[in-house]
């Protein structure tokens, strides 16, 4: 297994200094984030993004193949991740999905979320707040 590698190059203070992030996949490339792009809503990324992006990706992940174990194949599903980050931490991450699942019951989907929002590695990772919300179509 090829391990997944990111290299931040940071130049400059905190607060005017500015970074590049890439990724070995090369899906970031020199990616732009600085304390502006964190905290002000210019154009690049900042860890919290990623996070939330690593977050939705990684639980979507999980709920699709806890689905199959289930008997159930998804026609689509959708997650939303919000981070929030107050006075310097972390405080929760937020999932909301809606799945398009045919034949399937809310209770059960709503299990599937339950334990896709607890085993998904990235959840293991966070030490903070997770909540996960279900809907179906």
């Amino acid at each position: 297994m090829n391990h997944p590698k990111a290299i931040a190059v940071w130049e400059g203070t905190g607060k005017t200094g500015s970074g590049k992030l890439t990724t070995n996949s090369g899906v970031l490339t020199e990616t732009p984030y600085s304390y502006k792009t964190r905290f002000e809503g210019v154009s690049g990324t900042n860890p919290e993004e990623m996070l939330a992006a690593a977050h939705a990706g990684c639980f979507t992940m999980k709920l699709a193949f806890n689905l199959e174990a289930a008997g159930f194949t998804p026609t689509k599903l959708e997650t939303s991740c919000t981070i929030i980050f107050i006075g310097g931490a972390i405080t929760a991450s937020q999932l909301l999905v809606e799945g398009d699942v045919p034949e399937i019951s809310k209770e059960k989907f709503d299990e599937l979320v339950s334990d896709a929002e607890k085993n998904c590695p990235v959840s293991k990772l966070f030490n903070t707040n997770i909540t996960a919300q279900g809907h179906l179509k």
